[in-house]
């Protein structure tokens, strides 16, 4: 029997108890939108005065307090960002034209 004509058992879920509504699918996804609009507000009031200075750095902004965290690696970024507050979550942005991080 070759590969493309062998039957496979199909796999299930990993957490099959785990079925989500319509409706908490939607919950969620707005509480990540309004997570990332908060971030956003703060990337957008700093971006201007660290843009010349720290072009292509990163910057994790925890959006309770309003502090930011900015870096030259990603990930020490995110490890401020976490030692000051460790039972928050941030959001990571790089400072430059779009502020996304990586490409796509």
């Amino acid at each position: 029997m070759n590969q493309s004509t062998k039957k496979h058992a199909r796999r299930g879920r990993i957490f099959p108890e785990i079925q989500w509504t319509p409706e908490e699918k939607a919950r969620r996804k707005a509480e990540r939108e309004a997570f990332h609009q908060r971030c956003q507000v703060i990337f957008n009031e700093v971006y201007t005065k660290l843009i010349e200075d720290h072009y292509g750095w990163y910057i994790a902004i925890e959006p309770l307090s309003g502090e930011y965290f900015i870096d030259s690696d990603k990930e020490t970024a995110h490890k401020k960002a976490r030692q000051a507050h460790p039972n928050s979550i941030h959001c990571v942005f790089c400072l430059n034209e779009t502020g996304a991080c990586g490409t796509i």
